[in-house]
Order: structure tokens, then C-alpha cells, then sequence
């Protein structure tokens, strides 16, 4: 069966005839999933894409298709026309997730693909990421760390353009960077990022691959704050909480010795008018006394 692929994967790059281009051979974990990219020619952007599941070209079974809606959950499809990439995204892996094909139907002719390989492992992958996608800013640096237990040249490639190896090099105008500092993983830094630099790219460790996204954007207002003013505006809420406080404790003691003053000067003012009514009671008292005494005398 080898010999018959190798056969047909070498007549068809002779023939120049491959109209999609993808990774090769893939490392993933069982009942994970993985998002394989295929990149195809400008002139098949409205044509139907499709993911086929077998080993042998003629043989394989169409699991996704673009023209359809989705009808698995394993198996789903999506075609980037403006970046010319259809995703293919398999679930649930199992050790049968094994031979597969990104394939361009063309119209009024035989289809064209390319086929990829996963490698199932129980056991951690031979190469993996820590997520295939990861978002960057203009002008700013990411790192993507590659994760390895296999042997072979480090490299840092874009799907369909020129690949990095060795410790520097440039992607499209991108700065890239690959160091190994610790055991079993290298580093790569893509550095002064512009909106150019989003795309498909992979990890790769001899016969291995490891497709990741990378997105870059303008980077959030709310994320450039100067830390001093972060700070000074927490004092000043702090401030202006305080003061609210004490104005509203100020206010209360205000009210409450108001109506204080008013309880003393009421009670007063009652203490008053109860005594002068007893001294107006007594000097009545007095006068009837006095007359009564008069009355007496004569």
C-alpha cells in the first residue's frame, strides 16, 4: 500500500497537478481533536471543498463538505475564501482517525487533494502545542512553545511559504526567532507582528507537524493604561468616597443637634409658661384672699 501512494503522491507532484497544500503527518492524543488547514489556489476560491477519510485516493469516504451544512458532530468544514484556507476539524480522535484527504472538487474534471497522516497516541503526542489558536497585537512579539519527544530539525513554517531554520529568520517580513532553552521544547518568538502575519502556520520536528492560528489585531485601549494612572484614579475614587462619607455624617450630626436644640428650647419655653401660669394662679389666689379678708373687717 505504501509503495501505491508513494506512486500516486509522486506522479501527481510531477504532474504539478496538486491544487491544495496541508501538512503532512500529525501527532494527537486520543479523544482529543485537532483543526487541520488546506491552503488552495486563488482559481478554485468558489469551487467545493471536502474532507475524504481513507487511505487509498479512489476508495476514501467524503466525512465533510462545504456545500453541505454540518452533519456530524466528529467531522466539520469551514472555507476562509479571503485567505484561501479551508479548516477541517476532526473530534474525538480514535485510532481509526489515521489517513485523510483535503481535496478541491473541480468542475467538469477529476477532483484534486492532498492527503495528511494522524499519528494516535495514548500516550502525550511526539509534538504539540498549547493551543493551535493564539492572538497577537501590531507591532508586539508572541511565543508559540513546541512541545517534543521525537528527534529531527527544529522549524517554524507558514502554510504554503518558506519555513525557518536554525536559531533566526523572516516570515513575509515577520522577525522569527526559535531557541531551545529547556529540554524537549523550542521556543518561537514572531516579532514586530502586523495584520499580514495572521495566518495558518506549524510547528515541525523531523517528520512531524503541529498546525497553529495565529491572529493579530490592534491592541484594546483598555489595555495600554499607564499603571500610575490606573493608580492615581483609585485614589481619586477613594477620595471622593470619603469625602461623600463625611459629608453625610456631617449632615446627620447637623440634624441631630438641631433637633436637640429644638427638644431643649421646646422644654423651656413649657418650663416657662408652666410657671408663669402658677405665679398668675397665686396672685389670683392672693387677691380673692385679700378681698375676702376686707369683706371680714367690715
Amino acid at each position: 500500500m505504501t509503495v501505491h501512494l508513494s506512486f500516486l503522491l509522486i506522479l501527481t507532484g510531477l504532474t504539478g497537478v496538486h491544487s491544495v497544500t496541508t501538512v503532512s503527518k500529525v501527532s494527537v492524543k486520543a479523544g482529543d481533536s485537532i483543526t487541520i488547514p488546506c491552503l488552495y489556489g486563488s482559481q478554485y476560491t468558489n469551487h467545493v471543498k471536502y474532507l475524504c477519510k481513507g487511505y487509498y485516493w479512489k476508495l476514501c469516504l467524503v466525512e465533510a463538505q462545504t456545500n453541505q451544512p454540518r452533519s456530524s458532530r466528529k467531522f466539520s468544514i469551514c472555507d476562509d475564501k479571503k485567505q484561501r484556507i479551508f479548516t477541517v476539524t476532526i473530534q474525538n480522535l480514535t485510532n481509526t482517525d489515521t489517513y485523510y484527504w483535503c481535496v478541491v472538487e473541480m468542475n467538469g474534471g477529476a477532483d484534486d487533494g492532498q492527503n495528511f497522516h494522524l499519528s494516535v497516541t495514548t500516550d502525550t503526542p511526539s509534538l504539540s502545542v498549547d493551543h493551535q489558536e493564539i492572538t497577537g497585537f501590531i507591532g508586539e512579539s508572541i511565543n508559540i512553545s513546541c512541545y517534543y519527544r521525537n528527534s529531527g530539525e527544529s522549524e517554524w513554517c507558514r502554510l504554503g511559504m518558506n519555513c525557518v531554520t536554525g536559531s533566526s529568520g523572516s516570515i513575509d517580513g515577520t522577525s522569527v526567532t526559535i531557541s531551545a532553552t529547556v529540554p524537549n521544547v523550542f521556543t518561537v518568538t514572531m516579532s514586530g507582528l502586523k495584520t499580514e502575519s495572521s495566518g495558518w502556520y506549524y510547528c515541525v520536528k523531523g517528520e512531524l507537524q503541529m498546525p497553529v492560528h495565529v491572529t493579530v489585531t490592534e491592541k484594546p485601549t483598555t489595555m495600554s493604561k499607564d499603571p500610575s494612572t490606573v493608580q492615581q484614579n483609585s485614589l481619586s475614587i477613594h477620595l471622593k468616597s470619603f469625602i461623600i462619607r463625611l459629608s453625610l455624617l456631617t449632615f446627620i450630626v447637623i440634624v441631630g443637634l438641631f433637633i436637640w436644640f429644638m427638644f431643649k428650647r421646646y422644654k423651656r419655653t413649657k418650663a416657662d409658661s408652666t410657671t408663669a401660669k402658677a405665679e398668675e394662679d397665686l396672685r389670683h389666689s392672693n387677691a380673692e384672699e385679700y378681698s375676702k379678708e376686707v369683706k371680714g373687717r367690715e
